[in-house]
């Protein structure tokens, strides 16, 4: 099955990459071409592509904005996004236009062919140069979450937690804060709600990781 493709991009190198990727895997056909932003909609809306190569840094109207466009004309293309620069504002905002892919410029051709297979499977491709990015992006608003969690937490649910997190039953809690069992278990709800633990074993090693 033959993958149509438009790439709106004006960098002579890539396109000359492109070109040679094709003649090595004659399921991929160039449909077209753009050298801006305006261009590349026009273009888009014209041919019906299966996937878009977008430059991200273009004349007239930038790639992340164009695709916002076409993907309100066009809700079901892939598009993957072409840069020089492992940024993680450009990564995000990309994924927020509605990309599939972010790739650099840089790029192998063979690493270009899997960007391209896995978004017309329905799955994102993220530049292996650009994952670290990520990941230690998801890393640090993880652990603001952990902290934010921990900030909700009632000045009596971390009375509860720590007592927990020595080994404390519901009855040996409520006997130590001279409240209900009851109530020590609503607030062992309301904590794993909070924290988003699912059981007493997850909720023991939250408590030991923010040092209660």
């Amino acid at each position: 099955m033959t993958t149509r493709i438009l790439l709106a991009d004006d960098h002579k190198l890539f396109i000359e990459g492109l070109a040679e990727l094709m003649k090595k895997k004659q399921e991929l056909e160039l449909s077209g071409q753009a050298k801006d932003g305006q261009q590349a909609i026009s273009e888009a809306v014209k041919i019906k592509p299966d996937v878009i190569l977008m430059d991200i840094a273009m004349p007239e109207l930038n790639g992340i904005k164009a695709l916002k466009q076409i993907r309100s004309q066009l809700p079901d293309v892939k598009a993957i996004m072409l840069s020089m620069y492992n940024s993680r504002e450009l990564i995000v905002e990309s994924l927020r236009a509605g990309a599939q892919g972010y790739i650099l410029k840089e790029c192998t051709s063979e690493e270009l062919y899997e960007a391209i297979k896995t978004v017309m499977m329905g799955n994102f491709y993220i530049a292996r140069s650009s994952l670290q990015v990520v990941v230690e992006d998801y890393l640090r608003l993880l652990k603001a979450d952990e902290r934010n969690s921990a900030r909700l937490l009632s000045e009596r649910e971390r009375e509860v937690l720590k007592l927990l997190a020595e080994g404390k039953n519901a009855k040996e809690i409520a006997y130590d804060l001279a409240i209900s069992k009851n109530t020590v278990d609503v607030h062992r709800r309301h904590i794993m709600e909070k924290t988003g633990c699912t059981s007493m074993a997850g909720l023991v090693r939250y408590a030991i990781r923010e040092g209660y």
